[in-house]
């Protein structure tokens, strides 16, 4: 059947069924402010050759992360994915595989599942893990949510160490529950303050590590406070890397742990499609959101994979959901998987340590340039310094010299004051050459 755009009877007809008098009353949720009252200034019509010409001069705009020397982090990372994953995805049978809704028929994409939570769980420490969200920020929001409808409590205090788009998602959709978000301002070392901050009505405490600005912290005391005042702790990891070097969230005391696992097994792609990983303690199993697939025998005794605890109730009852979340990121969780499967334990510690000492080799040589101030004291792949001027402007500047120098921090959090602040990230694709090229362009730049 060809595809027809709707005539205005089509419309008129639309509208009446659902009650509606005109198109424009289908947005008066939308605040006034929000608005564009005239057409945007788009281009029209065009056909097909000079679209592909149009869209081809687009992409032409862009910079390959590996196309010179790269340390942009703060959420998103640089790593090297075997040609293997991609190849592996690709198959058919996984390519164009859905979230099952006749589940038990999907064997296959069932298991694959069952495996990601079982990588997922013994990377945070946690006995469950889910069949995925769809980022590590979305994931953030619903640990909070899910650590109100086990305490029963309505506030939440977001660290000062939290990546400020993640405190922003959180905000905006724990809002609709209408909960009490408290977040810090933006700080090196945040551990005091979300403390302090803990009360008797407090949900919980959402704290990262590595934070945003790179500093490894130990978040037993966190723990520890928070679970004397009836609240949970909530640990966000923005790269899964780390997990191959440092202490997992359920070793420190996490009672949910979020991550985005981008960094493992999936390129940067512009910015996505990613991956959000989920692990609670068991006793919150049936607080968690998504889905998680289990193992069973079927009547013959033989190994099988059912989805089970399908939270959001999506065949019926879907009012009393714990969650909307309505699929899980399959196709990236699968890379995840593959990528895990390929390392190993052993293969991700070697991994983990090679970043660090990257990081190592990018600071000590970022300490030795005049005007640039080494700001994290503990890091795993990513610290933060202080420029004596703007980051942004300079960040700029490095671009005509072929360096993507990293991510100033003002364009994450613009009210922070913090404008003098860069962040950078070095990984295992990161190399002394790209090193030495940076700190000889800020030298020239900055003197």
């Amino acid at each position: 059947m060809r595809y027809l755009p709707l005539s205005d009877l089509d419309r008129a007809e639309m509208l009446g069924v659902i009650g509606a008098g005109s198109i424009d009353d289908l947005f008066v949720d939308v605040p006034a402010a929000a608005r564009k009252a005239e057409l945007f200034d788009l281009p029209g019509h065009a056909g097909e050759m000079a679209v592909e010409r149009a869209l081809a001069r687009l992409a032409g705009m862009n910079r390959p992360a590996g196309a010179g020397p790269f340390f942009c982090g703060a959420g998103a990372y640089r790593h090297h994915v075997p040609a293997t994953v991609d190849h592996l995805i690709q198959r058919s049978e996984f390519l164009t595989s859905y979230t099952p809704y006749q589940p038990e028929i999907a064997q296959g994409t069932l298991q694959v599942l069952f495996e990601f939570q079982t990588q997922v769980a013994a990377l945070t420490g946690l006995e469950v893990a889910n069949a995925s969200m769809y980022d590590g920020s979305t994931a953030t929001a619903e640990a909070v949510m899910m650590a109100k409808r086990v305490t029963r409590r309505n506030r939440a205090v977001l660290s000062g160490g939290l990546h400020p788009h993640y405190g922003a998602v959180t905000q905006t959709i724990a809002h609709a529950e209408g909960m009490q978000i408290v977040r810090q301002a933006a700080a090196i070392d945040a551990e005091a303050a979300v403390i302090a901050a803990i009360d008797a009505q407090t949900a919980c405490v959402v704290v990262q590590s590595p934070n945003v600005f790179g500093v490894v912290t130990d978040l037993a005391p966190i723990a520890e406070a928070a679970h004397a005042a009836g609240a949970l702790m909530v640990v966000v990891t923005t790269e899964a890397v780390s997990y191959g070097l440092l202490k997992s969230p359920g070793e420190m005391g996490a009672d949910i742990a979020v991550a985005e696992g981008q960094s493992i097994g999936n390129a940067l792609n512009y910015g996505g499609p990613y991956v959000g990983l989920f692990a609670a303690r068991e006793k919150h199993v049936r607080q968690m959101p998504g889905r998680l697939c289990g193992e069973t025998v079927d009547a013959d005794g033989r190994r099988g994979f059912v989805l089970t605890l399908s939270t959001r109730e999506q065949h019926i009852r879907r009012e009393k959901a714990t969650s909307n979340i309505c699929t899980n990121s399959g196709l990236c969780a699968l890379a995840f998987s593959i990528h895990m499967s390929l390392l190993g334990e052993a293969g991700l510690r070697k991994l983990a340590a090679l970043n660090h000492s990257r990081a190592r080799e990018l600071a000590g040589a970022l300490a030795k340039v005049a005007g640039v101030e080494v700001l994290t004291p503990r890091f795993f792949n990513e610290i933060a310094v202080r420029l004596p001027g703007d980051a942004a402007g300079l960040v700029e500047a490095l671009l005509a010299d072929g360096i993507v120098a990293g991510v100033p921090f003002s364009r994450l959090d613009p009210g922070a004051g913090l404008d003098d602040v860069l962040l950078l990230a070095a990984t295992e694709t990161t190399t002394s050459e790209d090193i030495a090229a940076l700190t000889a362009a800020l030298s020239r730049r900055i003197g």
